[in-house]
């Protein structure tokens, strides 16, 4: 049998723990490798599809004078992709089977719309990257990769489509699995799974084929099913960037009930959990305080996790405002005037390093300067350009920020909110690049 896998998977045997939660997962590749094709192959065969939906796509299908449905038409929804034929915006579908939930977000596949998977990557425990096996790997193939390296993202899916076009010939998957695993091995640890299928035909993709006697591994949603997800921020040191100062009130007193109103402190938990009575540290005045009260949607809780929206009120009186942080007291954020990140640059005006930028981090925006470019990466070699001068639309560059204000940063590794930023030109408002903090 063809290896598949690499980094000690083994393929064909079942998960010893069955995963929970839900696995966020993108998937990208170069233009016509079958991304938008595959995803709607997989909702399909998954029952994820209704019998409305079903019928517009096959009548408009066979509008278009084809002999098969195009599953594309399932998530590629704006007109102007229709009419193209291509992804353009990032497509986000959730759909669920009996054993876990998903949301898949469909990455574009042209060169100038690398932005919008670096949006699409940045949330994603996994990544799925499609290779034509007429065409191999290619640039695209390599960019995306490189991106879902940069931007955390560990566990990855080869998935060798169209082996229906080269008769399944297990030489020309071999070839392109090798191909690809040396690239990447380059780039760091990462666990990598090769599928060979059809997503036209839906070959390997929601169960086994077993007319493929040279591969013994899963189907792509076998894997998607036992893969891990990225540790569960839950675990990770309190974060909880403030949004908004807010009056609260409490109770309903036209129904006779004692209304309470207090001050609160709104945001979203990036890591960790809230409970009443915990201590926190109020950052960067380092203050102390307790939790005296925690509500959603004016419900009071007992505790909240990860990525939950809640008001909080302290025990005591502090000065707070938007862009402060509300942190475990035993494991502080960095409090930086300075930021070392890579950054992949999306406009396509090209960096002036004379200019002055707005850094959008978490709930706080501050002014920034470009001090120094450290080298711009070769996608294709992952050779390094030495103190280039300017950064291009989609160059990645390692970077060095002066900050006019302090931000409260963690690194990108162990926290993905605090450890990232956008970049945005103060004239036009467009954003301008985004980063990951290295230091």
């Amino acid at each position: 049998m063809l290896n598949s896998s690499t980094d000690s998977f083994d393929p064909g045997a079942e998960p010893t723990a069955r995963p929970s939660g839900l696995l966020r997962f993108i998937t990208a590749g170069s233009v016509d490798d079958g991304k938008s094709t595959l995803i709607g192959r997989l909702l399909h065969d998954t029952g994820n599809v209704a019998a409305d939906q079903l019928a517009s796509i096959r009548a408009t299908s066979q509008k278009r004078g084809l002999a098969a449905i195009d599953w594309s038409l399932l998530t590629d929804g704006l007109i102007a992709e229709r009419e193209q034929g291509i992804t353009i915006d990032v497509a986000y579908r959730y759909f669920a089977t009996a054993r876990r939930k998903f949301i898949i977000g469909d990455a574009p596949g042209h060169e100038q719309y690398t932005r919008n998977m670096v949006t699409a990557a940045s949330g994603a425990d996994l990544a799925i990257l499609l290779v034509d096996a007429r065409k191999g790997v290619v640039t695209q193939t390599r960019r995306h990769a490189y991106l879902a390296h940069l931007l955390g993202i560990r566990e990855l899916v080869l998935a060798v489509n169209k082996m229906d076009l080269v008769d399944w010939q297990p030489t020309v998957y071999q070839a392109i699995v090798d191909e690809f695993n040396a690239f990447v091995g380059r780039l760091g640890r990462h666990h990598v799974q090769a599928i060979p299928l059809s997503a036209l035909h839906g070959t390997n993709v929601a169960t086994r084929a077993e007319a493929i006697p040279w591969y013994s591994g899963p189907c792509l949603l076998e894997h998607l099913q036992s893969s891990p997800a990225r540790r569960d921020a839950a675990d990770a040191p309190l974060r909880l960037p403030v949004q908004r100062v807010v009056r609260v009130m409490l109770g309903n007193s036209a129904d006779g009930e004692t209304a309470t109103e207090f001050r609160g402190y709104q945001g979203m938990l990036a890591s960790g959990r809230l409970r009443l009575g915990d201590e926190v540290a109020v950052m960067p005045n380092g203050q102390r305080a307790r939790v005296a009260r925690l509500s959603v949607a004016e419900r009071d809780l007992a505790e909240a996790g990860a990525d939950r929206s809640v008001v909080v009120a302290l025990d005591r009186e502090i000065d707070i405002s938007r862009g402060d942080m509300l942190c475990d007291p035993q494991q502080l954020p960095r409090v930086a005037k300075s930021l070392t990140a890579d950054i992949c640059w999306l406009s396509e005006q090209p960096l002036d390093m004379r200019r002055k930028y707005l850094i959008k981090h978490a709930a706080r925006s501050v002014n920034a300067l470009f001090e120094e470019l450290s080298y711009r990466g070769d996608v294709n070699s992952l050779a390094q350009q030495e103190a280039p001068d300017t950064a291009q639309m989609n160059d990645i560059v390692r970077a060095r920020l002066r900050l006019h204000q302090p931000v409260l940063t963690d690194a990108y590794g162990s926290n993905r909110t605090t450890g990232s930023f956008i970049v945005i030109d103060p004239v036009s408002l467009h954003t301008v690049a985004a980063g990951v903090i290295v230091e």
